[in-house]
Parts: C-alpha cells; structure tokens; sequence
C-alpha cells in the first residue's frame, strides 16, 4: 500500500519559514515526479511546486524565490523549503507523486497523494 505522510506544518509569523517533509513508502518514487500543492478554504487546489525525475524544478508565480523543492531518492523523500511566508501562503499543503516521470501542474496527473498539513502565516 502507497503511503505520503507529510509534516512540518505549523503557525508561523510573515516573513518566517517552515519546512515540510514527505516520506513515502509501498514503492520507490525514485523515476517519478513528485510535487505540492496546496488548498485554502474555500478555493481549488492548486500547483504548488513540483521535481521530476531528472531532477527539474517547477515553481508556481506566486512562490518562486521564495519556496524549493527537493528530494532525497535514498530516503524516498520529498521536502519543501518556504522561507518569507506570507499571509496569503495560508494553506493546507498536500505532498503528490506520480508514476509518470514527468512533472505535470494538473492535480488529476498524480495519482497518489498525503493527507495534508496545515500552514498557517499570521499577520
């Protein structure tokens, strides 16, 4: 059975940082894109970020500069790095993978996904 748990959420102040963490398990996502993306109440959810298997990044307009993908195919991990946090950054954040090698920004491409952790950024 494939498993994402995420972690790292939290309440942090604009302008402070967190780091998510996803750990995957049931199979190796080592050839496979990974990504984020997040859902705040009351809207879709959205692209976040997202690493394929070379290792290209993707970013969304509204993080870039500001958050990084990474991952760690050893460890079958995947993290985000979200440094200057806004308040409009609020989110539940979802860690996705796909059996695909390639990064895509539609959420119906990933068909394996985590039960989310809440960010929220106070003004």
């Amino acid at each position: 059975q494939v498993q994402l748990v995420e972690s790292g959420g939290g309440l942090v102040q604009a302008g402070g940082s967190l780091q998510l963490s996803c750990a995957a398990s049931g199979r190796t996502f080592s050839r496979s894109a990974m990504g984020w993306f997040r859902q705040a109440p009351g809207k879709e959810r959205e692209f976040v970020t997202s690493i394929n298997w070379t290792g290209t990044t993707y970013y969304s307009a509204s993080v870039k500069g500001r958050f990084t993908i990474s991952r760690d195919t050893a460890e079958n991990a995947l993290y985000l790095q979200m440094n200057s946090l806004k308040p409009e950054d609020t989110a539940t954040y979802y860690c996705t993978a796909s059996s695909k090698f390639l990064s895509s920004f539609s959420p119906e491409d990933y068909e394996y996904w985590g039960q989310g952790t809440q960010v929220t950024v106070s003004s």
